[in-house]
């Protein structure tokens, strides 16, 4: 993005100098920043951190783009369009052309970590002859050779990608430019090469399945001191098993039953921290453990300590 499309998108430019640029984005939900590069005329990186549960995007290309972006840490959904989303979870790639960049993205675990790599392929096609002789790959061969259209084209687990990545956050200041202008042309060669991985299943869910399963997410933290079967919350929201089980992992990056007692184990270190009145047997209890054995087990498995050892570890003492 430039300059100018960042200030329709409400961004506020904090600081700028020698080509980088720090622009803040606020919301009811949160806020974020991104921090941009020109590395060399036409290519522009940018290193992308939100604290938000979304964002609205009103972003409209008026330029030939390609985008390429890598997620580090968090979860992103987005629509490919006709009424679908998708999801870019830690270590994914997504390549995209950017002709459908408009609307709501929402971060499920409220924060996102990555960078975008930005070549306005018309600009790109003058300097980088000029930025390296007769170098082999331009945007243009990577759009061919990847089938790239209207809908982005992800990589889940872009595991031969992860180091060039990896060494892109990690940079002395006084190399800085002139490193990310390696990396990103060893980025081009890399794409150039790589084996493409086959699509195969439908990474996209229809917008109904995904409103079910934060639907079942939002039952299961208010009832969070209740049981249900997979085959209860299947029949509770209408939804079938399989359909179930992968859009919820791949909303919240985990199955329903570790998320489940993951959120329950968080919820009891928070109560033995804040609650010194309670006893460890009443916060199992809560969390939806009768058994205070079993609580602690699960305790343990999770958090990697007893709850009574935890609770002194966090200075709230009380005997149970």
């Amino acid at each position: 993005m430039d300059t100018g499309s960042l200030r329709k998108q409400g961004a506020v430019l904090l600081a700028q100098s020698d080509g980088c640029a720090v622009w803040q984005f606020c919301n009811e939900a949160g806020e974020g920043t991104m921090t941009t590069y020109e590395v060399f005329p036409g290519v522009m990186l940018g290193f992308n951190d939100f604290h938000m549960e979304y964002f609205e995007s009103r972003y409209v290309a008026d330029r030939r783009l390609l985008a390429i972006d890598h997620c580090r840490e968090g979860r992103m959904e987005y629509s490919p369009g006709n009424d679908r989303l998708a999801y870019t979870a830690a270590g994914d790639m997504k390549l995209d052309l950017r002709q459908q960049h408009t609307g709501t993205f929402v971060f499920p675990s409220h924060h996102y970590h990555g960078l975008t790599v930005a070549f306005d392929r018309d600009i790109v096609q003058r300097s980088l002859p000029q930025e390296v002789r007769d170098f082999p790959v331009t945007p243009e061969t990577v759009i061919a050779r990847w089938e790239l259209g209207a809908c982005p084209r992800v990589v889940h687990g872009a595991e031969a990608m992860e180091r060039i990545f990896g060494e892109l956050y990690r940079v002395p200041e006084q190399i800085r430019i002139p490193y990310f202008k390696v990396k990103i042309l060893e980025l081009l060669l890399c794409l150039d090469a790589m084996p493409i991985p086959a699509e195969g299943e439908t990474p996209y869910f229809c917008r109904t399945q995904v409103e079910k399963v934060k639907a079942i997410h939002a039952f299961l933290r208010e009832h969070v001191g209740e049981n249900f079967t997979q085959e209860a919350l299947s029949r509770r929201f209408a939804i079938s098993m399989t359909p179930m089980k992968t859009c919820f992992r791949s909303v919240y990056g985990m199955a329903i039953g570790t998320w489940r007692t993951q959120y329950r184990m968080d919820l009891a270190a928070e109560l033995l921290r804040q609650r010194p009145e309670l006893s460890i047997a009443e916060i199992g209890g809560q969390v939806g453990y009768d058994n205070a054995g079993k609580f602690t087990e699960a305790f343990k498995r999770v958090m990697h300590i007893i709850p009574s050892e935890y609770r002194k570890e966090r200075g709230n003492r009380h005997e149970t």
